[in-house]
């Protein structure tokens, strides 16, 4: 796994990442109508119908639908930059406007590796976060309240809950989130990695999937790796959301690549097929899915590890 250059982040246990990789990000900008109106602390004007200051201020005050905020092409729109990684602003396919907004990246991106066999869960957390708009700059600052969720077994991810609802973000930032896909993506799906990191943008398809992967300690199931030309993520693009190209929902998420050609040890992965066979390639790409987040979820769109058929990771 290509973990981050350092700097500070959660805590979480035994040592920090070399480098970091990450993924790709669809992006779900758009908002209402009423979140286009100019205000004096934006200099871009829209070419919006004329309206009056009491519209402008009871548009603000309502709470915005998904419907109301519309998709648009893939580019830097709801990714966020960390200290170490890349990342991304997201909800689930059942999340509400009134929710508190999320932020994804690998778990791998903590100040240090999760222990293989192991998840953190509900930890509290200030970590902040640089949100771009779809050119790549800043838009603010993200602060995050709680660490929902990290693991580094079978997957490789962390969710953030902020401090702000989506809402709230969409009216102060207009933006919203992306969809984390709530199905498990098909071979040969057109992928854009986006790294907030580097404010760069990767594409490719999937490959395959690969039964298999591991790397050091840790083993990730049912990984995707990469078509190349075009995925060679590099340290720095950890937690780089996966988007697909038509949908723009993210399916999965970055986090590591073999860099020297050896196998099985720390960033340089190697893949496990059915049959137990071992093979490990120089330059090869891969991600996580993350569609296993769903098996979890309570009614109230929160991770219950105890919810019966929920397969992710839980704490030892």
């Amino acid at each position: 796994m290509r973990s981050a250059f350092g700097g500070s982040s959660d805590q979480v246990s035994p040592s920090s990442y070399t480098r970091s990789r990450g993924i790709l990000r669809s992006l779900w900008t758009g908002m209402l109508t009423a979140l286009f109106v100019v205000t004096g602390a934006s200099a871009e004007a829209f070419a919006l119908p004329v309206g009056y200051p009491e519209e402008a201020q009871q548009a603000a005050a309502q709470t915005p639908t998904w419907e109301e905020l519309d998709a648009a092409g893939v580019d830097f729109t709801s990714i966020v930059a960390l200290s170490n990684c890349s990342g991304s602003l997201v909800r689930f396919s059942t999340s509400r406007t009134d929710d508190y907004a999320m932020v994804l990246t690998n778990g791998h991106c903590l100040s240090g590796f999760v222990a293989a066999g192991d998840a953190i869960v509900d930890q509290a957390s200030s970590r902040t976060f640089t949100l771009l708009d779809a050119s790549a700059r800043s838009l603010g600052t993200l602060r995050a309240q709680r660490m929902l969720y990290a693991t580094m077994t079978g997957s490789d991810f962390a969710i953030y809950r902020l401090t702000q609802t989506y809402a709230q973000l969409a009216t102060r930032f207009r933006v919203a989130p992306l969809v984390i896909q709530s199905r498990r993506p098909t071979e040969g799906t057109a992928l854009r990695i986006v790294s907030g990191y580097w404010k760069r943008i990767y594409s490719c398809s999937i490959d395959h999937f690969v039964p298999e992967l591991r790397e050091g300690t840790w083993t990730f199931r049912d990984s995707i790796r990469f078509t190349q030309p075009g995925c060679e993520t590099i340290g720095g693009t950890s937690g780089s959301p996966l988007i697909d190209v038509e949908s723009k929902a993210v399916i999965g998420i970055n986090n590591t690549g073999n860099e020297s050609g050896a196998s099985c040890t720390l960033n340089n992965p190697c893949e496990v097929d059915a049959s137990g066979r071992i093979t490990a390639t120089k330059g090869a790409s891969y991600g996580q899915q993350l569609y296993q987040i769903y098996s979890c979820l309570d009614a109230t769109n929160n991770i219950d590890l105890t919810r019966a058929g929920c397969t992710l990771q839980k704490p030892k």
